[in-house]
C-alpha cells in the first residue's frame, strides 16, 4: 500500500475552483484543472515516489495485479480511475469498440502519424467504456434521445427550418433515422449550418420566454449555452438530439462504445478501461475526424443511461457490463474493512472531523479528498478508519 501520487491534466475545459476546493488548496487555481489521473496509462501514468506506476507493474505484474488480472490483462492495469472537473462542456464525443480500437490503432501506426500529434484518434488499442458517479450536482447530455421525445421538442420550438429534416425520422425505424439526420446535420456546409442553428436558437429563446414543458426548457436551455460558447458550431445540433441529465450527488451514469455524449458542468469520480481513445465531433477546438466519429457510432436511442446504484449497509455499488473495472462507494463512519484479490485504488473524496487513515499491517496512511493510494493484489486485508468520510474503491 502506497500513497499515489496522480497526474493532473489542466484542459481548457477544466474548474479553477472545483479540484483545489476539494484538496484544500487555493481558489482558484492559476490555470483550469480539469482531471486528475490515477491510474497506469503511459499517457499520464500516476506515480509512486516519484517512480511510474505502468513501470512498476512492469517489473512484478503477478504481485502488483495477482495472477488473475495479470493473466486476463496481459499484465496491464486495465482500468483507469479520474476525478474530474468540467467548468465548461467538454466536446461532443463518441468512443470506439475493443475492435475498432484496435483496428484503428495499427492503421494509425503503420500510416506513421505520431502518437502525440493533433490528428491522432487512436492513442492505444483499448476500447473505453466509462462510468462517472457525481460529487455535485452534475450535468451531462448522453445518448441519442428516443426520436419520440425529440420529435416533441421539435413540435414545441416551431422552427420552420427544421421542417425540412422531419422527412428523414421515421420513430418506427429509429437506427436508420438518427444515422440519417445526424450525418447530414454534420457534414452541412457552414453557411447553411449556421443559417440552420440561428433559426433553432431563435425558436429556443422565444419558447423559454414563454414558458413550457419543464424537461424540454431544461434541454434547450443548455442548447443556447452551448450556442453561446461556440456559435454555429455542429456540436449545437447533435446536442439537440441527445438525453440530458441532472445527476446529484451518488448518482452515475454509464456509457458503453459509440454513445455520443459530452458532460458539460460538475465533478465526478470517473472510471473506465485504461484508455484514452477519443472521436470528436464538435464543441472543441482540438481535432475533428467526422468519418471516423460515424464510423464508430451507435445510432440506437438509448433510454436511460443512469445506473441502478446498489446499496448494502455503506456500501454503493454502480454495476456495469464489463469486466475492466469495478467501482464502490463506501461512506466510512469508523472502521471498515477491505478484503480483495486484485489491484485497487482507494480514493478519499469527503473527511469530516480528519484525515481518512488506511491502515494494512501496521502501516499507516493519512488520505485527504483528492488524493488516493495504490493497493496492490499482494497486500491483504486493507483497515479504513474514519470519523465521516466518503471513498471510492476502484478494482478489477
Amino acid at each position: 500500500m502506497e500513497l499515489l501520487e496522480g497526474t493532473l491534466r489542466a484542459y481548457p475545459w477544466g474548474s479553477r475552483t472545483l479540484i483545489p476546493e476539494m484538496r484544500g488548496q487555493e481558489v482558484p487555481s492559476g490555470r483550469p484543472e480539469a482531471e486528475v489521473w490515477f491510474g497506469a496509462h503511459p499517457g499520464a501514468p500516476s506515480t509512486i515516489n516519484g517512480t511510474a506506476l505502468n513501470q512498476l507493474i512492469a517489473e512484478n505484474p503477478v504481485g502488483m495485479l495477482g495472477e488473475r488480472v495479470a493473466r486476463d490483462f496481459d499484465g496491464q492495469l486495465p482500468f483507469l480511475l479520474k476525478i474530474l472537473a468540467a467548468g465548461a462542456p467538454l466536446s461532443l464525443q463518441a468512443h470506439p469498440s475493443l475492435e475498432q480500437a484496435r483496428e484503428g490503432f495499427e492503421r494509425e501506426n503503420e500510416a506513421g502519424i505520431e502518437f502525440n500529434a493533433p490528428n491522432r484518434n487512436y492513442r492505444d488499442a483499448n476500447h473505453k467504456p466509462e462510468l462517472i458517479v457525481a460529487l455535485t450536482d452534475f450535468i451531462a447530455m448522453a445518448g441519442f434521445r428516443p426520436l419520440a421525445r425529440t420529435l416533441e421538442i421539435f413540435d414545441a420550438i416551431e422552427c420552420h427550418e427544421l421542417d425540412h429534416y422531419r422527412s428523414m425520422i421515421a420513430v418506427e425505424a429509429e437506427e436508420e433515422s438518427l444515422r440519417a439526420l445526424f450525418t447530414t446535420w454534420i457534414t452541412i456546409p457552414m453557411t447553411k449550418r449556421h443559417e440552420l442553428i440561428n433559426a433553432i436558437i431563435a425558436s429556443a429563446h422565444t419558447y423559454l420566454e414563454q414558458g413550457g414543458q419543464e424537461w424540454i426548457r431544461f434541454v434547450l436551455s443548455h442548447v443556447v449555452e452551448l450556442h453561446d460558447r461556440y456559435p454555429g458550431d455542429v456540436g449545437v445540433l447533435g446536442a439537440l438530439l441527445l438525453n440530458f441529465y441532472q445527476l446529484k450527488p451518488g448518482e452515475g451514469i454509464y456509457l458503453d462504445a459509440g454513445n455520443l455524449h459530452a458532460y458539460i458542468y460538475g465533478l465526478g469520480v470517473e472510471i473506465m478501461a485504461n484508455s484514452d481513445n477519443v472521436l470528436r465531433g464538435g464543441l472543441t477546438s482540438k481535432y475533428v475526424d467526422v468519418p471516423e466519429l460515424v464510423r464508430v457510432l451507435d445510432f440506437k436511442s438509448l433510454d436511460n443511461a443512469v445506473v441502478d446504484c446498489v446499496t448494502e449497509g455503506n456500501i454503493h455499488h454502480y454495476p456495469v457490463p464489463v469486466s475492466e473495472f469495478t467501482l464502490d462507494r463506501v461512506r466510512v463512519a469508523g472502521a471498515h474493512d477491505v478484503e480483495h484479490d486484485g489491484p485497487m485504488i482507494i480514493l478519499c473524496t469527503e473527511s469530516a472531523g480528519g484525515p481518512v487513515i488506511l491502515d494494512h499491517e501496521g502501516q499507516r496512511i493519512e488520505l485527504t479528498p483528492g488524493y488516493a493510494v495504490w493497493v496492490p493484489a499482494s497486500d491483504g486485508v486493507i483497515g479504513i478508519t474514519a470519523d465521516d468520510a466518503e471513498v471510492f474503491i476502484a478494482t478489477v
